[in-house]
C-alpha cells in the first residue's frame, strides 16, 4: 500500500513539473496552415507537415476538409503573463490565421510561438529573418499538456484500483489481476537486480511512476489523438533530471568517494579519474533523455513519412498500388511501435534503477 501512495504522489510531482517545463520549452505546432484547403502533395509541404505533427500545439486538429480548409477539432485554453494574466480560447487564433485581442492587447500565433502585435498582426524580423516581437510567458495548456493530465488520471485511476483490491484479500481482482504482473516485473526484473533486496523498496514509488507514465503515454502517440509527448526535449529532459536528483541526493560516501578519490589507485590516477568520473555523472541523465526523445520522435518521423508514400508514389505507381504499399508498411511499422513503446518505457527505468544502485550500494575494499 505504502509503494502504491508513493507512486501517486510521483505522479502529481511528475504532472507539475513537466507540465511548467513545455513553458520554458515553447509550445510547438505550426500556426500557418494552408489558408485555401489546398492538398498537401509537395515534398516541402509533407515535410513540414510531418514536422508540425511532432510538435505541440494550442488546440486539438482531428481532420482538415482539403476543399474547405475546414478544420474540426476543438481549442484549448490560452494563459499568457504580460502585464498581468491573459485568459482566452485558441479559437481566436483561427490555427494562426486572424489575430487574437485580450484586453487592450493583441496576439499572433506564429509557428506554434505566441507573439505580441498589433491589431494588423504585424511580425517585424531581425537580418536572420527570427521574429523580434515581444513574446509573453506562454502558460497555455497544450496538446501535450492534455496528454499528461489525461495519463496522470489514468494511472491514479489504476494504482487506486490495485490498491483497494489488495484490501479485500491477496488476490487482486478485476483489473487489478492485469497490473499486478506488471508491477511484480518492474520489481522482479527491474529494481531488486538492480538496487537490492534490502533497498529497492524506497524507489519503487519512482520506477513505478515513470514506467507506466512513459509506456501510456508512448501508446497514446500512437493513437489517431495526436500526442507526441515522449517526442517533446523538454519531457525528457525533465524525467531525466529526476533521476539524476534522485542519484545524487540517495548517494552514499561510498559514491561521492568513488567520483572524487577513487580509492585503491595511485594519486596521480585518481587526479586524472576525477573529472572522468564527474562527467560520467553528468553524461548519465543526457544518455536517458536522448535515448527517449530519438526513437519516439523517428518511429513518429518514420510512421508520417510512409503514409505520405501514398502521395510522393501516386504518379509512378498509381493510387492504388501506392496506397496499398502505404498502408502495409505503416502498418507495420506501427506494431513495431507499439514493442517500442513499451522498450523504450523498459529501458528509461532499467537505466534509472541502475544508475539509483551503483550511487547506494556499499563497496568492498578490503
Amino acid at each position: 500500500m505504502r509503494v502504491f501512495q508513493q507512486t501517486l504522489k510521483y505522479s502529481v510531482v511528475l504532472l507539475l513539473t513537466l507540465s511548467s517545463s513545455i513553458i520554458f520549452a515553447g509550445s510547438g505546432g505550426n500556426g500557418d496552415h494552408d489558408k485555401k484547403g489546398n492538398p498537401i502533395d509537395t515534398q516541402e509541404e509533407i515535410k513540414a507537415y510531418i514536422k508540425h505533427h511532432l510538435q505541440d500545439s494550442h488546440d486539438f486538429t482531428f481532420y482538415t476538409d482539403g476543399q474547405s480548409g475546414t478544420h474540426y477539432g476543438f481549442p484549448l485554453p490560452v494563459i499568457l503573463w504580460d502585464q498581468g494574466v491573459k485568459m482566452f480560447m485558441s479559437s481566436k487564433f483561427h490555427h494562426g490565421e486572424t489575430v487574437a485581442q485580450s484586453g487592450d492587447s493583441f496576439y499572433k500565433l506564429y509557428h506554434g510561438k505566441i507573439y505580441k502585435t498589433d491589431a494588423e498582426g504585424t511580425i517585424t524580423y531581425d537580418d536572420h529573418q527570427h521574429p523580434t516581437n515581444v513574446k509573453p510567458l506562454d502558460l497555455s495548456i497544450t496538446k501535450s499538456v492534455v496528454g499528461m493530465i489525461l495519463v496522470s488520471v489514468l494511472m491514479l485511476l489504476m494504482f487506486s484500483s490495485l490498491a483497494k483490491g489488495y484490501k479485500k484479500g491477496p488476490i487482486p481482482t478485476g483489473f487489478a489481476r492485469v497490473l499486478e504482473p506488471l508491477v511484480i516485473y518492474v520489481r522482479d526484473e527491474i529494481a531488486r537486480p538492480n538496487i537490492g533486496e534490502k533497498k529497492y523498496r524506497k524507489f519503487m514509488g519512482f520506477l513505478l511512476t515513470v514506467f507506466f507514465f512513459i509506456w501510456i503515454l508512448n501508446l497514446l502517440g500512437l493513437t489517431p489523438l495526436g500526442f507526441n509527448v515522449t517526442g517533446n526535449i523538454a519531457v525528457t529532459v525533465c524525467l531525466a533530471l529526476f533521476t539524476f536528483f534522485i542519484v545524487q541526493f540517495s548517494g552514499n560516501k561510498d559514491y561521492w568517494k568513488h567520483i572524487f578519490w577513487m580509492p585503491g589507485v595511485p594519486v596521480l590516477m585518481k587526479i586524472i579519474l576525477m573529472p572522468i568520473e564527474i562527467l560520467g555523472m553528468l553524461t548519465k541523465p543526457f544518455s536517458l533523455l536522448i535515448r527517449l526523445f530519438a526513437n519516439i520522435t523517428a518511429g513518429h518521423f518514420v510512421v508520417m513519412s510512409l503514409i505520405a508514400l501514398m502521395i510522393t508514389m501516386k504518379a509512378a505507381f498509381g493510387p492504388v498500388a501506392s496506397t496499398g504499399m502505404s498502408i502495409v508498411l505503416s502498418l507495420f511499422i506501427s506494431v513495431i511501435e507499439i514493442l517500442v513503446a513499451f522498450l523504450q518505457a523498459f529501458i528509461f527505468t532499467m537505466l534509472s534503477s541502475l544508475f539509483i544502485g551503483m550511487a547506494v550500494q556499499e563497496h568492498d575494499h578490503h
